[in-house]
């Protein structure tokens, strides 16, 4: 390992110690060093609050003039919440900015590193480039596209099935797996659900870690079946958006809102997925996660809506025709229009294994 991959590694961990918090901000974290020593660290906080570079910065204080500045991503050029971490290091005096990726939004990518070079500071970009990228996904698409970046999650036996025939489902997983389950909870703005599977199995669907946060609720319900007794419309631990259809019950939708459910019209016999993603775009929600049954999550699928698939596979078999699958829907006609899972990582979780990949879609 380089002094740079060092350096930039050491900003990067820093970084990923923020997730769940900076969004739809991205994570960044920065390093700042002079005669080979580490005189400033900074990590971005949250939306609003100073840069990981300015935290930097100040941290080095005079100790930053003449040294290297290491950030994960490209400083911004741009007046927002904040000044641009650009100008405030050709003020600090910095000499050399060693950046591992660029801003992914096409509008602003190399502008912080014009204002550097415009300055004479020496730059240099790409150190552990696809970390960065890897790290930042839910920004570098929200950014881009001003949709969610998709995360399907699923607890499933080793023969695909999601529950028994009798659809009992508690426990698929073990203990181990289902707190890693509400890690990615608190990693994700928003968790999405089918009104079935409130009626099912009226989950709370929070985060329950310490200091862990709940996720804004998603429940898509064409019909307004949701019973107004469920832990989502009453126990108030987050706040909850149903997404239904012009076919709805009226009725419902008033007491729905009395109980301060948010109602939100997007379809017109069914909810349409891309409409949802569109109004949690709207409002700022940079990263979704599906916790669905089999026919939701093939309403997101089979409309190549889904950027990632988490699986949490059991080693345990249940059989049975009827017993429901993670995939149903109308299902793909020919092995060869099959979605395909990519950059598949493997990790086992007590008795179960976590299979973390990317969808390709023909």
């Amino acid at each position: 390992m380089s002094s740079h991959e060092f350096y930039m590694q050491l900003a990067l961990n820093n970084a990923k110690a923020m997730k769940g918090q900076t969004d739809p901000n991205p994570l960044v974290g920065s390093v700042i060093v002079n005669d080979n020593r580490i005189v400033g660290i900074g990590t971005h906080l949250k939306a609003g609050e100073p840069h990981a570079e300015i935290h930097a910065i100040r941290m080095a204080g005079e100790k930053a003039k003449g040294g290297t500045i290491y950030v994960t991503l490209e400083p911004c050029s741009h007046h927002g919440r904040t000044g641009p971490c650009a100008v405030a290091i050709v003020e600090a005096g910095i000499k050399k900015a060693v950046i591992a990726a660029l801003d992914p939004n096409p509008l602003v990518s190399g502008r912080g590193v014009q204002i550097l070079k415009d300055a004479g500071i020496e730059v240099e970009a790409g150190i552990l480039q696809e970390q960065s990228q890897e790290m930042n996904e839910v920004f570098n698409k929200f950014i881009v596209e001003k949709t969610p970046f998709v995360t399907l999650k699923s607890g499933i036996t080793l023969d695909g099935k999601i529950a028994s025939h009798t659809n009992n489902s508690k426990w698929i997983t073990s203990p181990e797996a289902r707190n890693d389950v509400h890690k990615l909870r608190n990693e994700n703005q928003a968790i999405l659900v089918g009104v079935n599977t409130v009626i099912h199995d009226d989950p709370e669907l929070t985060t329950r870690i310490p200091n862990g946060r709940n996720p804004l609720r998603i429940i898509m319900d064409s019909t307004l079946k949701i019973p107004l007794h469920s832990k989502v419309v009453t126990d108030n631990q987050a706040d909850t958006w149903v997404f239904t259809s012009e076919n709805h019950d009226h009725q419902k939708k008033v007491q729905l809102e009395e109980h301060g459910v948010k109602v939100f019209i997007a379809g017109e016999s069914r909810v349409s997925p891309k409409e949802v993603l569109r109004v949690l775009g709207d409002n700022l929600i940079s990263s979704l996660l599906i916790e669905g049954g089999g026919s939701i999550n093939a309403a997101f699928l089979e409309n190549k809506l889904v950027d990632k698939a988490v699986f949490y596979m059991a080693p345990k078999l249940i059989g049975g025709q009827t017993s429901p699958s993670f995939f149903g829907g109308k299902g793909i006609e020919l092995m060869a229009d099959a979605i395909r899972l990519e950059n598949m990582k493997v990790t086992q979780i007590g008795p179960d294994f976590k299979f973390t990949s990317y969808p390709k879609y023909e």
